[in-house]
C-alpha cells in the first residue's frame, strides 16, 4: 500500500483556522501559529460569554421587575412570593416585558398579589 502524504489535510486544517481568525489584529490573522492561539482563546471567551449572557439577562429582568414593583409600592421579593402563592406562573422575562410595555397590566398583577 502506498504511503499517504498529509499535505492536503494539513492545508485544510490550517485554512480552517486562518478562516476563523479572519479580521484579527496584526499577525494573528496571517500566521498559523498565532492564529491558532487566538482562535483557541476567542473560543474560550465565546463559551464563557454564552454563560454570562444568561446571567446578565436574568439580572436585567429582575432589575426591571423590581423597579416596576417599587413604583407600585411593593418590594420585588414580596411580589415574587405573592405570585407564587397566587398560582400565577409567569417567568421573569415575561414579567419584565409586561412591566415595560403595559404598566397598567403590571399594576393589576400587583393588586392581585396584594389581594392574596
Amino acid at each position: 500500500m502506498a504511503r499517504v502524504k498529509g499535505a492536503m489535510m494539513t492545508r485544510k486544517r490550517r485554512k480552517k483556522t486562518l478562516k476563523l481568525s479572519k479580521g484579527y489584529f496584526g499577525a494573528k490573522s496571517k500566521h498559523f501559529k498565532m492564529a491558532k492561539q487566538a482562535v483557541m482563546k476567542s473560543g474560550q471567551y465565546a463559551y464563557i460569554g454564552r454563560k454570562q449572557k444568561k446571567r446578565e439577562f436574568r439580572q436585567l429582568w429582575i432589575t426591571r421587575i423590581s423597579a416596576a414593583c417599587r413604583m407600585n409600592g411593593m418590594s420585588y421579593s414580596a411580589f415574587m412570593n405573592g405570585l407564587k402563592k397566587s398560582g400565577i406562573e409567569l417567568n421573569r422575562k415575561m414579567l419584565s416585558e409586561i412591566a415595560i410595555n403595559d404598566p397598567a397590566a403590571f399594576t393589576k398583577l400587583v393588586e392581585q398579589v396584594r389581594a392574596n
